[in-house]
């Protein structure tokens, strides 16, 4: 029986992107050929690519007038060094809310002054900074949207003149926002695009004429901009399933219905989460992130026994972060409700044991 998986990345992906998937490793449109070993330089590959394009400005408003969209390798951790060798030339701002902020922050400071605009730190990362004073001579604000492994999150982003450029890693296009706020956002893709393997990157064209630096080919956005994401062999089979997993956003409604299915499996488990004797949140209530819920078991109850029960009935993926502890259940957009009606119950069967 496939478990049901709540892991906080890689992590579930619809059945459609399965079944079109693993057509597709076997044969992709009746070329003969497999999804794995397609050219990227063949049409095929060029139609996934300008659709996966289209796609990713189509769910977030974006004019292609005004926005590139890039497909890259390294995950987050290598778009933490190419903002900054980009568009770091005197100071850069942060808003520190965990532990990717901190390894954002630390790479930022290889090309410049980078200055911790707010911090959560005091707290272990339990809320969000609110009323922060931003100065307005920013290279740029960068802040991270979800904090994937404290479980907060940004629902009200911070008013800058400078540009902003956000880590949108676990919750991109997983309700509704205002993405022309932003001058650059990227995402890996495991967790709500889907597979690993590729970065997504959306940045305003305008931004690109900020870098006023030379810097290593692979590392500069107007290259792959110029190569359309070609600059090295791409990811063809993550892009490909990528394209898969948007169009399935937009057949199950767009992002207005995606947001409510997750605000709804946040509220279900939330509230069980406060309402349940053996149970405690992590996190400031209004700062909890409805990608990834954070908490642990009260003092008094059996973490084992709990342990087993997930277990029998397949609920993968719950462990919490090495450096919180507890229980962390994401919550992205393929988990269905039903999965946490599953999960709730047995929370309520274990606080009766």
């Amino acid at each position: 029986m496939k478990k049901y998986n709540f892991n906080a990345g890689p992590t579930a992906l619809p059945n459609d992107v399965f079944k079109f998937s693993a057509e597709a490793i076997k044969e992709i449109d009746k070329t003969g050929l497999s999804i794995l070993e397609i050219s990227h330089r063949s049409e095929k590959f060029s139609e996934i690519i300008t659709k996966a394009k289209d796609l990713a400005l189509e769910i977030s408003c974006l004019d292609k007038n005004e926005y590139e969209v890039l497909f890259l390798q390294g995950g987050a951790s290598h778009q933490y060094l190419m903002v900054a060798s980009n568009f770091l030339n005197n100071v850069a701002g942060y808003i520190n809310t965990g532990t990717w902020s901190e390894k954002a922050i630390a790479e930022a400071k290889y090309y410049g002054n980078v200055i911790e605009i707010a911090s959560s730190k005091n707290k272990n990362h339990t809320y969000i900074p609110n009323d922060i004073k931003i100065s307005e001579d920013l290279d740029y604000l960068h802040i991270t949207s979800n904090n994937t492994i404290f479980g907060t999150q940004f629902h009200k982003f911070p008013e800058t003149k400078s540009p902003l450029i956000a880590d949108m890693s676990s919750d991109i296009f997983s309700r509704k926002i205002n993405f022309s706020k932003f001058d650059l956002i990227y995402a890996g893709a495991q967790k709500n695009i889907g597979a690993a393997g590729v970065t997504l990157v959306i940045l305003k064209k305008e931004l690109l004429k900020k870098n006023k630096r030379k810097i290593p080919s692979i590392l500069s956005y107007q290259n792959h901009v110029d190569k359309q994401s070609l600059y090295n062999t791409p990811p063809v089979f993550s892009i490909y399933t990528c394209m898969l997993n948007m169009e399935w956003i937009l057949k199950s409604g767009g992002i207005d219905m995606i947001e409510k299915n997750n605000i709804e499996k946040a509220k279900l488990l939330y509230n069980e989460i406060d309402n349940n004797e053996a149970f405690h949140g992590f996190v400031k209530k209004s700062d909890r992130s409805n990608m990834n819920v954070t908490f642990g078991i009260n003092d008094n109850y059996n973490s084992e026994k709990f342990n087993e029960m997930c277990s029998k009935n397949n609920i993968h993926g719950i462990k919490g972060h090495r450096s919180v502890g507890g229980y962390r259940v994401s919550l992205y957009n393929a988990i269905s409700i039903d999965s946490v009606r599953i999960l709730v119950e047995i929370m309520k069967k274990f606080n009766k044991i």
